[in-house]
Order: structure tokens, then C-alpha cells, then sequence
């Protein structure tokens, strides 16, 4: 009986050391392990919604910021634009009659070539119906004929000058005259060929025509603009928008590229006005014809506001547009602003911030996805 109990004893301390013993993996297996404790000094969203961000994190994200200053802005808007053709400075070439394309002296132009106003692009060989052009043969030959036939006349009225009228032989002779110049017209109708020339300086823009092509008449082979003068046409849906303009440019990127008003259409389009302007200097070269822009026409018109680039603008949980203002060396809040359009790189924020406050410029995006 004691044995038995001394046994059981063993046993049962046996079996407390081993729940107490911690546990081993074995070779190839991990049980894994406690995930760590956050670190309460990296980068965390408080809650009250601003964010906690050490300085060598902000070095790390390349945050910049700027103070404010606020100020009376010119009321902007923002159209949809298209470039297009200066009548003044481009020109189309078409085909005046059908017939079939022939290269000129220098072969037929490639796009982006530079071409001087009359140089000759291309040649049409006239094509016309067989039976026309048989009956313009024969009138050619009755015509020949008839002036042979006057110039003899008029040789025998010449030898009989001394004793027919003075009359009699202008007669002949205006006849003569006639004939001639109806034989070289209708020759010279035969053999035309239609000439396409460079109606402007500038470059070849398009090109719809190769060698041996059949073109109708006024189809549109060759197209010819300058670069340094071309037009932007916006379409403005406030009538009352052309009188309020008093600048305007294209944004291209964190380029402004400036644009001389010219005139509004009286035609509505598509329910909207045309506006159209002058766009000239070595900046619009890069442009093509038919490009979409973005139109930024700033009005007389002004509002109390503050410039901020337009990467600092973010949206919130609630799609509220906020942008990151720094109350501390290390913290960050999200104010929610009201914001107008400006100059396409800036935006001019009316509600929701102070003067001197510094909004976060650079890095906005990363900062606004810490949580």
C-alpha cells in the first residue's frame, strides 16, 4: 500500500513539472510568438485624430510645409479648352479638282516638316470622264482647223491690201485672234494639272495623301500650322464670363502657360459659349492640334483666401476635403477647409484656416494614410 501511494506521488509531481516546464518546439516547427508591444514613440494616429510624427520620420517622408498668408485672390475658372489652328498663321491644302497625287519637286512632305509659304507639297493629275475628254479633243480639232483655215484668209487679204477694205481684214484678224485663244485655252484645260502649294510658313501638321492616291475635289491632303501662333478654344457656360476676364492661361503640369483673350463666339455650342485664345511663344510648341487643355481664366473678381498648392488637399473617412496643419514639432492635424480653384497649381482655401498656420506641402499623402 505504501509502495502504490509512493508511486502515485512520483507520478502526479512528474506531471505538475512538465505543465510547469515551458513549451519546446521541435526541430522544423515554430509555434511562433507574442507579437510585439507597439512603439509608443514611431509614427501612430492619435485619437483625436491628429498624427504623432518623429522628426527623422519626416526627414524620412520628405515633409515640407508652409506658412499662410492670407489675402485677396482673383476668383478663377477652370474650362475645358482645345488647341487649335490660327486662321492667320495655318492653312489647309486641298484638292481642287479629282485626280490622281504626284509628288512635288522635293517628294511629298512628312509631318512635322517645315515648309515655306508657295513652295510646292504636291501635284493632282486631273481626271476626267473619257467621253468628256473625246469631246474636248474634237473641239480642239475643229478649232485648229478654223484657224488654219483664217490664217489663210487672212494672208490673201494681206496681198490684196492696196484693194480690199481696211474693215475686211481687222474682221480676219480679230477672228484669227479668237481662234488662237480658244485653241490655248482648251489645250491648256486638257493639260492642267493642279498644283498644291503652301498657302503659309510653318509645318506640316497632317498629312492624308501617298504617291498614286485617286483624291476627290476639296479633299483635304495636306495641313500646314506654325507652332509659335496657335489658338485655344474653352467652352464657357456663363454668358456673363467674357466680360469679367482679365487673365488667362493653360496649366501644363507646374507649367503656366499664358493666353491672350481674343473674342466669344455669338453661337452657342453644345449649350455652351466659345471663347477663343491667342496662344503665342516658343512654350506651345509642344502642343498639337486638337490636344484637350485645361483653360484657368482668372476674373476681376476677388475672394478672401489663402493660396495652397493643390497637393495638399486630402480626403478624410467622411470624403471631406482636409489638408494636414503642424501644431507642434511632431504633431499634425487634419482641418477640414472650403477651397476654390486658382491657377490650376494652387488653390485658394476660404474657410478653415488661419494666417500663419503651416500646412503640410510635401509628403500629405503619406502622412495621411498613418493610422
Amino acid at each position: 500500500m505504501n509502495a502504490r501511494h509512493s508511486i502515485l506521488c512520483a507520478s502526479l509531481l512528474a506531471l505538475s513539472l512538465l505543465a510547469a516546464a515551458p513549451a519546446r518546439a521541435d526541430a522544423g516547427h515554430d509555434h511562433g510568438e507574442a507579437p510585439a508591444a507597439a512603439n509608443p514613440n514611431g509614427p501612430q494616429r492619435k485619437p483625436d485624430g491628429s498624427v504623432f510624427l518623429p522628426k527623422p520620420s519626416q526627414r524620412q517622408i520628405g515633409l515640407r510645409t508652409l506658412a499662410l498668408a492670407e489675402g485677396e485672390l482673383p476668383r478663377t475658372v477652370e474650362l475645358n479648352g482645345t488647341v487649335a489652328m490660327d486662321p492667320n498663321a495655318g492653312g489647309r491644302v486641298q484638292a481642287l479638282r479629282a485626280g490622281r497625287i504626284e509628288a512635288g519637286p522635293r517628294g511629298l512632305p512628312a509631318p512635322g516638316q517645315a515648309v515655306k509659304k508657295g513652295e510646292v507639297l504636291a501635284i493632282v493629275l486631273p481626271s476626267s470622264d473619257p467621253l468628256d475628254r473625246s469631246n474636248q479633243l474634237s473641239q480642239v480639232a475643229e478649232l485648229r482647223a478654223s484657224r488654219a483655215l483664217a490664217h489663210k484668209r487672212l494672208a490673201r487679204l494681206r496681198e490684196l491690201a492696196d484693194t480690199v477694205p481696211r474693215k475686211d481684214i481687222e474682221a480676219v484678224e480679230s477672228e484669227v485672234a479668237s481662234l488662237d485663244a480658244r485653241v490655248a485655252a482648251l489645250g491648256a484645260g486638257l493639260d492642267t494639272r493642279d498644283t498644291l502649294v503652301a498657302p503659309v510658313t510653318g509645318v506640316v501638321a497632317s498629312v492624308n495623301a501617298v504617291l498614286g492616291q485617286v483624291v476627290d475635289a476639296r479633299e483635304l491632303v495636306f495641313e500646314i500650322v506654325d507652332p509659335l501662333r496657335l489658338r485655344v478654344e474653352a467652352l464657357a457656360f456663363d454668358g456673363a464670363l467674357p466680360a469679367r476676364i482679365e487673365s488667362a492661361f493653360v496649366a501644363q503640369g507646374k507649367e503656366r502657360l499664358p493666353l491672350r483673350f481674343v473674342g466669344a463666339s455669338r453661337a452657342l455650342r453644345d449649350q455652351a459659349l466659345p471663347l477663343s485664345f491667342a496662344a503665342q511663344g516658343t512654350a506651345f510648341a509642344a502642343l498639337s492640334i486638337g490636344q484637350p487643355v485645361k483653360v484657368v481664366v482668372q476674373t476681376r473678381e476677388r475672394v478672401h483666401g489663402a493660396a495652397v498648392p493643390a497637393a495638399s488637399l486630402m480626403k478624410n473617412a467622411a470624403n471631406e476635403t482636409i489638408v494636414w496643419v503642424k501644431t507642434a514639432p511632431e504633431r499634425f492635424a487634419p482641418r477640414v477647409v472650403v477651397h476654390e480653384a486658382l491657377d490650376g497649381a494652387n488653390v485658394a482655401v476660404t474657410s478653415g484656416l488661419h494666417a500663419g498656420e503651416r500646412v503640410v506641402t510635401q509628403g500629405a499623402t503619406l502622412l495621411n494614410q498613418i493610422r
